[in-house]
This record gives C-alpha cells, structure tokens and sequence, in this order.
C-alpha cells in the first residue's frame, strides 16, 4: 500500500504540471482510480497496474506537451 500511495503522490505532482484548467479532472480521475484499485484480488498484479498509470501519465503529458522526463520519479517509483 505504501508503494500506491508513492505513486499516487508522484501522479498528483505531475497534475500540477498540467495547463490549470486541467488540474481539477486529472486530479479526481487519479484519485477515482486510487480509490477504484485499493481492493485488489490476490491474483491481481500490482506492478501491471502502476505500469498502466505510469504509461498513462504519459500519454497526458505528451497530450500538453509537457516534457516525459518529468515523470522520471514516477517511473522509478513504479520499477521499485
């Protein structure tokens, strides 16, 4: 549980990021998911779904031509 609330953390960091207008939906989107993948099933893979927050940070970022090495901690986050 630690490991989600760092990457959710890192997440919420790279919002800020984000053109103003676009902080509020991204940061209740985050958070919807955080809440949605905190009851994860044994057979659920962690690492899988922080890759998948991960890539799509990402996509959000390249989307506001925000640089990708901003989510640099958030990769390592992921990879720990």
């Amino acid at each position: 549980m630690e490991k989600a609330l760092r990457i959710y953390g890192e997440v919420l960091r790279l919002v800020r990021l984000l053109p103003k207008e676009t902080r509020p939906y991204y940061a209740k989107y985050a958070r919807e998911n955080f809440v949605n993948f905190r009851q994860l099933d044994a057979s659920d893979d962690p690492s899988e779904l922080f890759l998948r927050a991960y890539n799509h940070s990402l996509w959000v970022l390249n989307k506001y031509s925000v640089d990708e090495s901003a989510a640099d901690k958030l990769k390592e986050a992921c990879l720990d």
